[in-house]
């Protein structure tokens, strides 16, 4: 049973097949959610006064706020990505693979290049760059270091157990 789907100005957001999308989640207006990917309970994507992309197996987990800029910019997730738990994506670009981590803020016109790494409760100021292999952390945040094999490892197991994980609730609650 997917979330609740609501239009605004007469646009429907569009979910992929085989999404899971969480019973309480809620996604509004100019939303697109590609293949494979989990959107989980209590999140919110607010698509009315920009859009929202999210690509193929990208798991936006519980509590979090995806919403846009008006007239600035909408906001882009690339595929594979990984979103932790309460944060907070706007206005702003997650390259393919980005892990942003829990109760992270990723502000309007910022991008997490592919590899890039947002550490738990950081808050990525409007515009900053977090790029390939980067870790950064603080509030503000910045650049703390390049990331390990370890961190690569991680991050790539976040995505993978998340994929599963969604198809599990998928077949269990529909």
């Amino acid at each position: 049973m997917p979330g609740l789907l609501l239009p605004f100005e007469g646009i429907r957001p569009t979910i992929a097949p085989d999404a899971f999308i969480a019973p309480n989640a809620t996604i509004i207006g100019n939303t697109v959610i590609g293949a494979g990917s989990s959107i989980w309970f209590g999140c919110v994507l607010r698509g009315d006064v920009h859009e929202i992309r999210v690509g193929a197996r990208v798991n936006i987990q519980d509590g979090t706020v995806v919403h846009v800029s008006r007239a600035r910019t909408g906001t882009y997730i690339g595929d594979d990505v990984s979103i932790g738990h309460m944060a907070l994506i706007h206005g702003c670009v997650l390259e393919d693979q980005a892990f942003v981590g829990m109760n992270a803020t990723v502000m309007d016109e910022c991008v997490v290049e592919s590899l890039g790494f947002v550490a738990a409760g950081a808050l990525v100021t409007p515009g900053k760059r977090v790029r390939r292999g980067e870790l950064w952390a603080g509030r503000p945040a910045k650049m703390l270091r390049e990331l390990t094999e370890e961190d690569y490892a991680m991050m790539a197991g976040t995505a993978r157990s998340y994929a599963s994980l969604a198809q599990q609730y998928r077949s269990e609650i529909g």
